[in-house]
């Protein structure tokens, strides 16, 4: 029955991690869209 975990828990940590990295990439991009990062 483990294997359900894993079954559903790798495809739910994926999203999230790739949901997460998407995130960033927008906040950084508004962030020198305003100037607070001149990076």
């Amino acid at each position: 029955m483990w294997y359900f975990a894993w079954i559903l828990g790798m495809p739910l940590a994926c999203c999230l991690a790739i949901l997460n990295a998407m995130w960033l990439e927008l906040r950084s991009e508004d962030e020198r869209r305003r100037g607070l990062n001149p990076d």
